[in-house]
């Protein structure tokens, strides 16, 4: 009887430690790739072409009761150089119950009023914008967030890149870490992380994918695919169209914008679980599709299927550290090589990016971090479901 229970007992930790390696192995051999593009040099960028002609470009802000932070974002946009470019900032006050509008214009930008109770959420807000500015001739939309500033090159190096043939571009994203003093360094490590794989992508000639903000799209992107993405991870689901459609994302590693992380740690699990509680959403129902078109021959989109795989590094870890309680030799094996190569990855990110390798000291709230991740699992799964409220974050300059 002992016997007949020990065994059924291995055979389950075999199948619970396999089951959770298997989950992992398409991001794993995702990060494998990421890993390897983040050792090569960056691509060269095409020599600015000789047309003189000013691009005429719409950086497109957001905003959702922004009036605290909207006037710096502005001016920060007005003050960078704008030599080979030209164009406007366009504020688009979405169902703002404060001064957001008064004050952004203030500040020198021009403003759209939008107000509908029912389709809330920055998706909405950019489909609405995109659709007024289109027929007015701007060949090319920055879209940054209400609460960022931006590096002085950004409009030079997106005009640079739309004129030498770029769908669509996402510079380098900048986050402040949040104010939990356990786990900010190892989230901030985290997050830097997660921004350095579009990096990487690019290097390796691959798409680099839509951060939310500091992305741009040429008129010609937005007329083939609209932008009618409105889950609350808008920019993953629209770059996923982006990719089916043949188009790619270039990434701009000399420009960046730099926002604020949420005011507090409750706000930043509510926007972490939306985050992904969202991706959890995409992968439901978008893997499916991209297996299919890559069986159909579009080998192309194979990357984008492991990218979106990829879980948050800290449920990925999760699943590989289950892994090790399988009685198997090649189980254990695989788990330990991927555990190696997300620290890896971690490495080469910090020294990628100019942090201090100290910063990798951080490693060591990882505990701490993997807790409060899986604390919020029933909140990303609410945020997985379809229909899901967005929610607007609570910003530091809120009064």
């Amino acid at each position: 009887m002992v016997d007949t229970l020990l065994h059924f007992g291995v055979i389950a930790l075999l199948l619970l430690g396999a089951g959770a390696a298997l989950l992992t192995l398409p991001g794993t051999i995702e990060l494998s790739f990421l890993t390897l593009g983040g050792l090569l040099p960056r691509r060269k960028r095409a020599a600015r072409d000789a047309d003189n002609t000013l691009m005429k470009l719409a950086v497109v802000v957001p905003a959702h009761n922004e009036q605290d932070g909207i006037g710096d974002c502005v001016r920060s946009i007005l003050n960078a150089d704008w030599t080979t470019v030209t164009g406007d900032v366009v504020v688009v006050a979405d169902n703002c119950s404060d001064a957001t509008a008064e004050k952004a214009e203030a500040a020198g930008a021009r403003v759209l009023i939008r107000h509908d109770e029912k389709l809330r959420g920055k998706g909405y807000a950019l489909d609405f914008v995109f659709n007024t500015l289109l027929p007015e001739g701007y060949q090319g939309f920055l879209v940054v967030d209400a609460d960022s500033s931006v590096s002085s090159n950004l409009m030079e190096e997106v005009g640079r890149a739309f004129r030498a043939g770029a769908d669509a571009v996402q510079c380098r994203y900048i986050v402040n870490p949040p104010d939990d003093r356990k786990t900010a360094g190892v989230n901030t490590l985290a997050v830097n992380a997660f921004n350095f794989r579009s990096e990487c992508r690019g290097r390796l000639g691959l798409s680099a994918g839509i951060l939310g903000n500091g992305f741009g799209l040429t008129a010609e992107t937005l007329k083939a695919v609209p932008y009618d993405a409105t889950s609350v991870v808008e920019d993953l689901e629209y770059h996923l169209r982006l990719v089916r459609s043949g188009r790619k994302v270039l990434f701009l590693s000399a420009a960046s914008v730099d926002a604020l992380m949420p005011a507090s740690v409750e706000t930043a699990t509510g926007q972490r679980a939306r985050w992904e509680g969202g991706r959890f959403r995409m992968i439901r129902e978008h893997v499916p599709r991209l297996a299919g078109a890559v069986l159909r021959g579009r080998i192309a989109l194979l990357e984008p299927m492991f990218e979106l795989t990829l879980l948050p590094i800290s449920y990925h870890v999760a699943l590989l550290l289950l892994s090790l309680v399988a009685p198997s030799i090649w189980v254990r094996g695989y788990a330990v090589l991927a555990i190696l190569i997300i620290f890896g990855f971690l490495v080469l990110s910090v020294l990628r990016q100019g942090q201090k390798a100290t910063d990798l000291l951080t490693l060591f709230a990882a505990p701490f971090h993997l807790i409060w991740k899986l604390r919020m699992l029933p909140a990303v799964f609410r945020s997985a479901r379809p229909g899901a409220a967005w929610i607007r974050t609570k910003r530091e300059k809120d009064k």
